[in-house]
């Protein structure tokens, strides 16, 4: 069911959790330095897409290799980014979200994007904090939901709230009121985690 009722569209506030702390197992090296284009990798191209949108907060999170990679190579981010190390990756993404909403907590709703995933489209941005509701909202492209997903500072509470962090993210929303948001990007629908999928996009 799509939801075509536009919600009060008065958030200034908001913003983006970059999860980045996978251990890129298939792909064989970290997923957030693979090149976008000749001026910027991953990281710093979705980073830089949510500052012109003009996030309140952009805060990434990275594994121990990550970080140490940024300190050998550091780069000028906004200052509004906030970069966080996961000590504990092998706790999974959903232990990654929490360290995140901890840092964003105040500035709600927080849109979770995965660095498998670097094309940010501020069309759909825009239309997702529209259509924005007391839960979360997901952008859809034929019939497909994709990503990034945005979160109401209800559930941000909620996911900061449980105690395990074996806990999948979709099957956690399950329970809450999903507002679906048809967009025209199938880019929504990206996930790289191979050289093949890389290849086929860059």
């Amino acid at each position: 069911m799509y939801f075509c009722i536009a919600m009060n569209n008065n958030k200034n506030t908001y913003s983006v959790i970059i999860l980045a702390a996978g251990l890129s197992k298939r792909m064989g090296t970290p997923k957030f330095n693979l090149s976008f284009d000749k001026k910027n990798n991953f990281l710093t191209h979705i980073i830089y897409k949510y500052n012109d949108f003009n996030c309140n907060k952009i805060i990434v999170i990275l594994n121990n290799e990550g970080t140490e990679i940024l300190q050998q190579y550091p780069i000028n981010y906004p200052e509004k980014t906030t970069i966080i190390e996961n000590k504990f990756p092998e706790k999974g993404r959903f232990h990654s979200i929490k360290l995140g909403i901890e840092k964003a907590i105040d500035n709600c709703p927080v849109f979770i994007h995965n660095i498998d995933n670097p094309f940010v489209n501020h069309a759909v941005l825009k239309k997702m904090l529209t259509y924005y509701n007391p839960d979360y909202t997901v952008p859809v492209f034929s019939g497909k939901g994709g990503h990034p997903v945005l979160l109401s500072r209800h559930i941000c509470m909620d996911i900061l709230h449980q105690e395990r962090d074996d806990i999948i993210l979709s099957d956690f929303l399950k329970k809450y009121n999903k507002i679906k948001v048809e967009v025209e990007d199938d880019k929504i629908l990206v996930n790289i985690n191979t050289k093949d999928d890389y290849n086929k996009y860059f």
